[in-house]
């Protein structure tokens, strides 16, 4: 065997091993491996690979036989793949030199023409973005649907009246569709939050090759253009080493995570025999190995449990990157873990939320007449005592002399007497009572964004108009 054949040979074991005279040890093999985690890019690592090939045609670095050659090639591994009929091996490290090493046997040597022109850097940086690209918009479309769950339960329970919470302390009554509209908007900001995010996961890095660009003559925007990516990276240097992008869309994930994590700990304190304020169905609730009765809101429990594992993500992709000179390094091999098990957890945390919320039952008078103990007007009577004159401030002093004296007689403010009332301020007439019903209370909240009947019956309209419920 002559000399080239050698060399043919130790290339057919590592696309890179030209310059090695050992072969690699193989627990280093494993340990330098991604397969397991990067297989799922097989299908952006294929698309860039095309898109690649089409430019290199259209520029002459390749011819168009060649390139269509490659192209069909590459359909056929990409069949492979999705029939479960490629081998992965940790010899091979990557989804990007398993591709190659199949696209080798299905075309031939013309299949070492591929990775002209650019570097596993830039190759990776590209396969992650169109990845990414397309899982945000799905995450968009999975809140926007959680989003309509929670607007079109606020619409059919616009007349339901609920304890407002301060310090998991009864404040003040509020619409229950006020309050789930409080997470409308939260999930608002989400969606925002990754629609700005998406626009600088758009950004193409191809060309950057290892770090440095290239010296073949490369049209970006063709290939730009064929990804459907909105602009070229700038920069080759930052264009490989940039991870800004995918701690972006975990930080949003984290935030959005959050949001549902707190709607978890209310469900849950709800569905409680102590609150009993709604109902989670027997589909999304399992039961204890011992105990016969019980019910538990295992999904809401989880869901909340999941969110500080991306809050994890997080941290650990914000460590990993912290002290990483420019350009490349092979600790960024570790970013993909976090951001799978991100979009993965954010999906499904998302869908089985949207399905739950869909099959709860609320239950109106429960939560009405939880509003009729605690004082939750005493708010409102130092609101009446400054109608009838009084400076605000000396009103809340009687307003909370008042909640005194009926907790000495074990009452509620609206059970003392006129007289009793009167022995505080003679500014309280027998019109004290009607002002302080639940119903009255809650109508005379008229400011914008306030619990007001009108305010949420306005609120829940133009949510719905936002998400073309109506």
């Amino acid at each position: 065997m002559d000399k080239n054949s050698k060399n043919s040979n130790r290339e057919n074991k590592k696309l890179w091993g030209g310059r090695f005279s050992e072969e690699t040890n193989k627990l280093v093999e494993e340990f330098n491996a991604s397969i397991d985690v990067d297989k799922r890019l097989y299908d952006s690592d294929i698309e860039g690979s095309i898109a690649h090939l089409k430019m290199m045609a259209n520029q002459s670095i390749i011819t168009q036989d060649e390139a269509g050659t490659l192209i069909k090639g590459l359909g056929k591994v990409k069949e492979q793949i999705e029939n479960s009929e490629m081998q992965f091996s940790a010899s091979l490290e990557d989804i990007h030199m398993h591709i190659e090493d199949a696209l080798g046997k299905v075309s031939g040597d013309v299949a070492k023409k591929l990775h002209t022109a650019r570097s596993r850097n830039d190759q990776v940086a590209l396969d992650v973005r169109i990845y990414l690209k397309k899982e945000t918009k799905l995450v968009i479309d999975l809140l926007y649907g959680f989003q309509k769950s929670l607007v079109k339960m606020a619409d059919s329970h616009l007349d339901v009246i609920m304890p407002g919470y301060t310090h998991l302390q009864r404040a003040q009554p509020v619409l229950f569709s006020h309050h789930l509209l409080a997470y409308y908007e939260m999930f608002k900001r989400d969606i925002q939050r990754f629609k700005e995010c998406f626009k600088r996961i758009d950004v193409m890095p191809l060309g950057a090759a290892a770090l440095a660009g290239t010296t073949y003559p490369l049209n970006r925007e063709f290939t730009k253009e064929v990804l459907s990516f909105s602009k070229v990276s700038d920069n080759s240097i930052d264009s490989v080493s940039d991870r800004d992008f995918v701690i972006e869309f975990i930080s949003h994930s984290s935030i959005a995570m959050i949001h549902f994590s707190r709607l978890c700990e209310e469900l849950i304190l709800w569905s409680s025999s102590e609150f009993s304020f709604i109902t989670i169905s027997d589909a999304f609730t399992t039961g204890s190995s011992i105990m016969p009765q019980k019910k538990n809101p295992d999904v809401a429990e989880l869901v909340r449990g999941k969110t500080g594992r991306v809050v994890g993500n997080l941290v650990s992709i914000l460590t990993l990157m912290k002290s990483l000179p420019l350009a490349y390094n092979k600790d960024m091999q570790e970013d993909k873990e976090p951001l799978f098990d991100t979009v993965d957890t954010l999906k499904i945390c998302t869908e089985v939320y949207t399905r739950m919320f869909e099959n709860i039952k609320v239950h109106k008078k429960r939560m009405y007449k939880a509003c009729s103990t605690g004082f939750l007007n005493a708010t409102d009577l130092a609101d009446y005592l400054v109608s009838k004159g009084m400076a605000f401030r000396q009103a809340h002093g009687v307003a909370g002399q008042a909640v005194a004296f009926a907790l000495k007689l074990g009452k509620e403010l609206d059970d003392l007497s006129i007289e009793e009332f009167q022995s505080l301020s003679d500014l309280i007439g027998q019109d004290v009572y009607e002002f302080l019903t639940i119903e009255k209370m809650i109508s005379r909240r008229i400011s914008y964004g306030g619990t007001g009947f009108d305010s949420v019956k306005q609120a829940v309209q133009k949510a719905m108009k936002e998400l073309d419920l109506k």
